[in-house]
């Protein structure tokens, strides 16, 4: 929230990212920015990764999106990527709307 207090909509998901790492740096958050995760198919390491925003606490995926409005497939991904990870929460947050939106999926 405070990310979105200070900066507003307007900018690209990537200078979120930026301003969230800060945040998390500035409040002793743990986390992982875009690490490359595998994904396997039938038990077969699949070539492609996926690699969401941030991993927190070893368990929270949080996705990011700067988009005018969330739609359904901004919410596959980011509970795809929770299922993936094997993570306990998955948070779709987009920076994009005049007010701040999140959700928040539980695995």
């Amino acid at each position: 929230m405070a990310v979105h207090q200070y900066l507003g909509c307007g900018f690209t998901e990537k200078v979120y990212q930026d301003a969230l790492e800060v945040e998390f740096q500035a409040r002793n958050i743990p986390y992982e920015r875009e690490q490359p995760m595998e994904v396997s198919y039938r038990g077969v390491r699949l070539n492609s990764l996926f690699v969401p925003d941030f991993i927190c606490f070893d368990s929270i995926i949080v996705e990011l999106k700067a988009v005018k409005e969330l739609e359904d497939i901004h919410r596959a991904q980011a509970i795809n990527y929770g299922k993936v990870a094997e993570a306990e929460v998955a948070l779709l947050i987009n920076f994009g709307e005049s007010s701040l939106r999140y959700e928040r999926f539980v695995m």
